[in-house]
């Protein structure tokens, strides 16, 4: 018999109105993998990440980690099962300080101070220049230390799955090469990440795994290595999606 999946997404759909942004989508991630989630603007990625962390409501469908279905659960609840998500658009908050930023990252777990000083060291380690930068406005940092800053924030809450949405939007080369080694780093030191990505060939190089979305449907899935070879990447970014 194969393992169950660590994190499942069973026929999800998500809706905005009468817009449809996610129908029906399945898919899974076993423990310490990262899988990319690929597709065109508007083809419902950044919809299923918020549906996920439980910002938007999933009408219908299942979405179970660890064996526990987590769709009706409000955002907090499922921070405190060990998800977190890093938003596109780093959405720091800019006049709190970089420390007092990690701080909030941490706050579900606030009353475990050993935990939380853990997760600080870890965060500092990966991302040294926080530290530097500790008590500097999180609104005064670079493009590249602000999302240092989102996903360090994320793992504040020492999460088991982490959802990262878009971490290279808007960087300069040299520095979307550095996010994605820490990429690389966090599923080292056991992170498991489901990742949305347009820098297609570079997410591809990275993960284990991943799938191909179009008009909020699963069109393709397979072998990173593989898929990295395959037209189907081509023609899915080709295609008008949802927004």
């Amino acid at each position: 018999m194969s393992q169950p999946p660590f994190f499942e997404v069973a026929d999800v759909v998500v809706r905005y109105g009468p817009v449809v942004a996610v129908q029906g989508v399945s898919l899974g991630v076993q423990q310490g993998e990262i899988v990319a989630l690929l597709g065109a603007n508007g083809a419902g990625k950044s919809s299923l990440l918020n549906a996920i962390a439980g910002l938007v409501p999933v009408a219908s469908g299942r979405v179970v980690f660890r064996g526990e279905e987590i769709q009706r659960l409000p955002p907090e609840k499922i921070v405190r099962r060990g998800i977190a998500l890093t938003p596109e658009g780093r959405r720091v908050f800019p006049r709190l300080s970089v420390e007092n930023n990690l701080r909030l990252g941490g706050a579900t777990r606030w009353r475990d101070k050993p935990a939380l000083a853990r997760a600080s060291q870890r965060v500092l380690e990966l991302f040294p220049v926080l530290g530097e930068r500790r008590r500097q406005a999180g609104g005064t940092l670079s493009g590249g230390q602000q999302q240092m800053l989102a996903i360090g924030r994320s793992l504040m809450g020492q999460p088991q799955l982490l959802l990262l949405d878009e971490p290279s939007l808007g960087l300069a080369p040299m520095l979307v090469e550095q996010i994605f080694e820490l990429i690389g780093q966090m599923r080292e030191e056991g992170t498991t990440i489901l990742l949305v990505e347009q820098n297609v060939h570079r997410a591809l190089e990275i993960a284990d795994r991943a799938y191909v979305l179009a008009n909020g449907r699963v069109e393709s899935q397979g072998r990173a290595s593989d898929l990295l070879r395959s037209a189907e990447i081509e023609q899915a970014y080709l295609g008008i999606g949802v927004t």
